[in-house]
């Protein structure tokens, strides 16, 4: 999709003079905690066409010299080796790839706490790593009494227990690799301390969904509950808001139910009761710089219909609960879309029931669908790419772009390398192929030069590609979904 919905310019000056705003309230002392990702936020850039990945630190960069940034990362994701799906790298590496990110862009990261620790092995080998390369660590432990001993919680054995992390900025941006990382337990710890200090912090949430001013069952919020469906997420009116306002506004079920906990605990750390709902704990302006809400309800129903197909292929995999399946298939029914009516999924369906052999269908930015099918040499994705490089640059579809020669050569080292003869091609053996003919021959040249317009294309398998090659589509900007069919009946595929 080329269609524009949402105004980058506008949200990022909304938003910003809202956390300024925060700032004031507070006494110059803010604690922000990011939900979210700061950079690639993949998802928002997907159901809000026009929304830039990166925003999040274009608006931190516009802070520059107010923001400070703290890392939390828990200590149970370290131990279990969580990866970050989108990326494929775990999250300690995560933290590592995004403090270098930050720091490239002149921003300050002041310190790295590590959560819910328990003494875990893997967390202290991290910790003490960070330490010799000069990085501020703290380990932070489960908080004593919660959820439901307030007087507990604020004491010394409860947040009171956690160091104080030294932060020198009126604003402190606490955010994570992902969910569920103790964010808001950093936060709250942290004020407890300011307060000890007599320093009268506050606490805000920059939140991008769900949008709460957009209605329940906007697409864009069946959207965000389709990403979460694992964590179970559902969206629901805000009863706190509609009860000091008479207005609606939408929070999902886990703020709603944490409030009055939470409610309470910032009324024993600083005496009063900052926040009449967890809607007004949000900075969330998203809503307001929607531009063209056709263009971003399609786009927010066909998120819907790619987050089902992942989570089908998940449960085939053995990755997913039913619990997540049956959540998915629910979001779907309440969507405005079907898969079928995404057309390179009905592309890539007709192409395989007609001959009966594996597809895969790209939909170009520009509406057109290009197909390609599995043959000897290359696969599926493989030849759909080629297909999709040819049409971009108007060569004909009987001219070979790669040299025969270069083509045998790489085949011949993949079997080598495998031990497999006849091993069909994947999407990386083909770009390389396509790069070393490029050296002389012009039309190659021209197919390579195109791949930069692939970016934000959409695509569809007939089967579950491997690993490798779904992640060389993501790499493209490809938005790429499969059926939850396997290659063939072999119980180990590549």
């Amino acid at each position: 999709m080329n269609k524009v919905g949402f105004d980058n310019q506008l949200y990022l000056e909304k938003q910003s003079q809202n956390i300024l705003k925060r700032i004031e309230t507070f006494h110059n002392k803010l604690y922000l905690e990011f939900g979210g990702k700061l950079f690639d936020d993949l998802h928002a850039s997907r159901v809000l066409p026009g929304f830039d990945p990166n925003i999040k630190t274009k608006l931190l960069l516009k802070l520059k010299d107010k923001a400070e940034i703290v890392f939390c990362i828990s200590a149970r994701d370290i131990e279990k080796n969580k990866i970050r799906a989108d990326f494929g790298i775990s999250y300690d590496n995560e933290v590592l790839r995004l403090v270098d990110k930050l720091r490239g862009l002149g921003l300050y990261v002041s310190s790295i706490v590590i959560t819910l620790f328990k003494g875990q092995p893997s967390a202290e080998k991290f910790a003490n790593m960070l330490k010799k390369r000069g990085e501020n660590v703290y380990f932070h432990t489960y908080t004593k009494g919660y959820p439901s001993d307030v007087n507990t919680i604020v004491s010394d054995e409860g947040y009171g227990a956690n160091p104080y992390i030294v932060t020198t900025k009126p604003l402190v941006v606490v955010t994570a690799p992902g969910p569920s990382s103790g964010k808001l337990a950093t936060c709250m710890s942290q004020l407890y301390h300011e307060y000890k200090r007599g320093v009268q912090a506050g606490y805000a949430k920059f939140e991008t969904f769900p949008v709460w001013n957009l209605p329940l069952k906007h697409p864009v919020n069946l959207a965000y509950e389709a990403a979460t469906a694992d964590l179970q997420d559902v969206n629901q009116l805000d009863p706190f808001y509609f009860e000091t306002y008479g207005k609606l506004s939408i929070n999902y079920n886990r703020d709603i139910e944490a409030f009055p906990v939470l409610k309470n605990i910032l009324r024993k750390i600083t005496g009063g009761a900052p926040y009449a709902s967890p809607t007004d704990m949000g900075v969330n302006m998203v809503g307001f710089a929607i531009t063209d809400d056709a263009v971003v309800r399609e786009a927010a129903s066909r998120e819907i219909v790619r987050r089902y197909f992942h989570t089908e292929c998940d449960y085939l995999k053995g990755n997913a609960t039913e619990e997540t399946w049956n959540r998915m298939q629910f979001l779907l029914s309440e969507s405005d879309v079907q898969p079928q009516d995404v057309p390179c999924v009905a592309a890539c369906r007709r192409l395989t029931e007609a001959k009966q052999i594996h597809a895969v269908a790209i939909e170009l930015p520009s509406g057109e669908v290009v197909t390609g099918k599995q043959k000897d040499v290359f696969t599926a994705s493989a030849t759909a790419l080629l297909n999709a490089l040819k049409t971009l640059s108007n060569i004909q579809d009987n001219e070979d772009i790669i040299d025969e020669e270069v083509l045998q050569s790489i085949r011949s080292l993949r079997e080598t390398i495998s031990g497999l003869p006849g091993m069909a091609l994947d999407m990386e053996d083909a770009l390389m192929a396509l790069a070393v003919t490029s050296v002389r021959v012009p039309q190659a040249r021209q197919a390579l030069e195109a791949l930069k317009e692939i970016s934000n294309a959409e695509a569809h398998a007939s089967y579950m590609l491997s690993s490798k090659e779904e992640m060389a589509w993501k790499k493209l900007g490809v938005h790429i979904t499969c059926e939850p069919k396997y290659f063939n009946q072999s119980l180990y595929n590549m």
